[in-house]
């Protein structure tokens, strides 16, 4: 049974509040604000909603108050409130001529935000339905004293954090919190109606990562949803792409390669028949965009790629875990790890040469951040952050990133890392960390080689830090590469990550650290290291898989694990069953694996009783032992 109540708990969740007191202001239910004298009058001036009664009928009122689901008001602004109504069911949202306060949502709000007006700048919130995939929300501003209310079209079938609302009819940037499930649901609602237009997958990343570049330009953003057709849409979505990506300096080949796919997709006749208003036009891509992915992308105090973690999840539906279009996500708290392990801070100058959609350059960003003064954080934007990126889709989605984080001049680079006249360029930048999660199984190129190109662009001393396979740390393989680097380069540290860190992509990985143009043997001739490297056991992050959501920190250990694993690394010292410390030559072994003493206080029955079960299918598999 459908009961009000679901909807109002709905709406709580998704405004991401609670009632009562919230930090920033207060959430009053059922009209309950007898400790605010004024709000209380109105209510009673209001009384309870008649069956029948037009929006300029002020006579009308029943008994007693009126009772709104519920009333929030501000702490820093004691001149804005929102009233919200709901009603169970979605045909119950509005009737005809919105005379009908009690049977429906928004002739209510309307109802009750006609009154308090009088004394109050009100945003009145409609919703109606049991499930966020049925739901209808209509949102009105009614300014104080005025006559008539104001939709608010963006926030149509949206429902935002009361914070955000305000924001919103001042103009300003939304800004919210990072939300995997927000992110999965609106991927995956943008992708099926995508799949249903038929869109092509190379055009997808462009197309979404073009509207969230459109949306960096102000008069876009203040005039689209006034436009009145599809054609006009798509026609100022490539001005204002072109706007924005000029002023940024970007080449005008990749501007035009951008628009050109805008112009193609205004040749879709399925998108252009449907109307601006309704779902899965180009309008609500945009609201979408605008409202629930990019405030996450604005969020300041933020180290996620939410627009990767976005599109990650996006092309997981289009049959394939993503790493067939070019994108294999690293992990957030991966990225984070590899920046505290470079010693990222705001006097750092940091590249990416595989940059995919920005992750580490987003992470690192961050961390400059931490620290900088206004005019520090305006030279790190502009000159401290580089990228280079081969796919057409990927490079879009990384200057947007940049460009949606105002870095001031995206710095990113559209081609092949290994090409010499881009590996001047970014050498010229004397930059001295560098963070990679290098392609994987390439044809023509191994991770190693990607690490001596990353190496080969830093400064004298500088940091990379690089995520690859535990293939690259094994001395049979990739000989020519391994002692290329050893005669130029010092293998700080190596650390051997969890097997499934990646999932659900399988691919084994370590961490290695690096410093540039420092040969890491004192003797060359005679393979002398000119210290030991680090190694750590760092196979136990305390994330675990939970269905739908893949690896998590459900039991929120990451941060002590983390604090642990840089005490160990930055004091140099050994652990047993954690880290280790050796000498290597290039045809060693480059892993903890190898070196460090079993802790065997840690050991369980479970581990010996594992340990036996491996060991004997290891012999049947060889054949050593017969089954039965």
């Amino acid at each position: 049974m459908r009961i009000e109540q679901y909807t109002e708990g709905l709406t709580l969740k998704e405004m991401k509040c609670e009632l009562g007191d919230n930090g920033w202001g207060y959430v009053f239910p059922q009209g309950d604000v007898s400790d605010i004298d004024k709000i209380e009058n109105l209510l009673k001036k209001a009384g309870g909603k008649p069956v029948r009664c037009a929006l300029s009928d002020y006579s009308q009122g029943g008994n007693g108050k009126a009772k709104p689901e519920y009333i929030i008001t501000f702490n820093d602004d004691v001149n804005i409130i929102i009233v919200v109504e709901c009603k169970n069911i979605a045909s119950k949202h509005a009737s005809e001529n919105l005379d009908s306060p009690r049977g429906f949502a928004v002739d209510g709000v309307l109802y009750y935000a006609k009154f308090l007006k009088e004394k109050y700048n009100v945003i009145a919130i409609a919703v109606s339905g049991t499930t966020t995939a049925n739901m209808k929300v209509d949102t009105f501003h009614w300014q104080k004293g005025q006559d008539d209310y104001l939709p608010l079209n963006k926030a149509r079938d949206i429902i935002l954090e009361p914070k955000n609302y305000v924001k919103l009819i001042k103009g300003e940037k939304l800004q919210k919190d990072y939300s995997l499930d927000e992110i999965r649901e609106t991927a995956i609602e943008m992708h099926d109606c995508l799949r249903e237009i038929k869109v092509v997958e190379a055009y997808k990343p462009i197309f979404i990562a073009g509207i969230l570049i459109a949306l960096c330009d102000d008069d876009f953003c203040k005039t689209y949803m006034g436009l009145p057709s599809f054609k006009s849409v798509m026609s100022n979505i490539q001005t204002a792409i072109e706007s924005v990506l000029k002023e940024s300096e970007i080449k005008s080949d990749r501007i035009s390669h951008i628009k050109h796919i805008f112009k193609t997709l205004q040749d879709n006749t399925k998108f252009a028949e449907i109307p601006l208003i309704q779902k899965k036009s180009i309008n609500w891509y945009i609201e979408q965009l605008e409202m629930k992915i990019k405030p996450m992308m604005d969020y300041a105090d933020s180290t996620v790629d939410a627009l990767g973690v976005f599109y990650h999840e996006f092309i997981k539906y289009s049959g394939g875990d993503g790493s067939g279009l070019g994108i294999v996500l690293t992990p957030q708290h991966l990225t984070e790890f590899m920046c505290e392990l470079a010693g990222v801070n705001k006097n750092s100058r940091v590249v990416d040469i595989c940059c995919g959609s920005g992750s580490f350059l987003v992470t690192a960003m961050s961390k400059m951040f931490k620290g900088a003064n206004p005019q520090e954080v305006e030279k790190i934007r502009k000159e401290q952050l580089y990228g280079i990126e081969f796919d057409d889709g990927l490079y879009t989605l990384a200057i947007a990133n940049m460009i949606i984080r105002q870095d001031g001049k995206s710095n990113i680079y559209k081609g092949d890392c290994f090409n010499e006249a881009i590996a001047d360029e970014v050498k010229s930048k004397n930059i001295n960390i560098g963070l990679i999660n290098p392609p994987y199984s390439q044809a023509d190129k191994c991770e190693l080689e990607f690490t001596e190109q990353l190496l080969s662009v830093l400064s004298i001393g500088g940091i990379g830090v690089i995520v690859v396979p535990m293939s690259c740390a094994i001395g049979t393989k990739f000989k020519d590469v391994r002692e290329r680097l050893f005669k130029k380069h010092t293998l700080k540290a190596v650390f051997s990550m969890p097997d499934d860190i990646f999932y659900p992509t399988g691919t084994n990985p370590c961490v290695m650290v690096w410093e540039a143009h420092t040969p890491h043997y004192q003797d060359v001739k005679h393979e002398t290291p000119r210290k030991d490297t680090f190694f750590g056991y760092c196979k136990n992050d305390g994330f675990v898989k939970r269905k739908k959501l893949g690896r998590i920190d459900y039991y929120n250990k990451w941060a002590e694990i983390l604090a642990e694993w840089l005490k160990l690394y930055c004091g140099n010292d050994i652990k047993d069953g954690l880290s280790a410390r050796k000498a290597v030559t290039h045809s060693d072994e480059w892993l903890c694996e190898a070196y460090m003493k079993t802790d065997y206080s840690q050991l369980t029955q479970d581990d010996f009783q594992k340990t036996v079960n491996d060991y004997l299918a290891y012999l049947i598999k060889a054949g050593e032992v017969n089954e039965s």
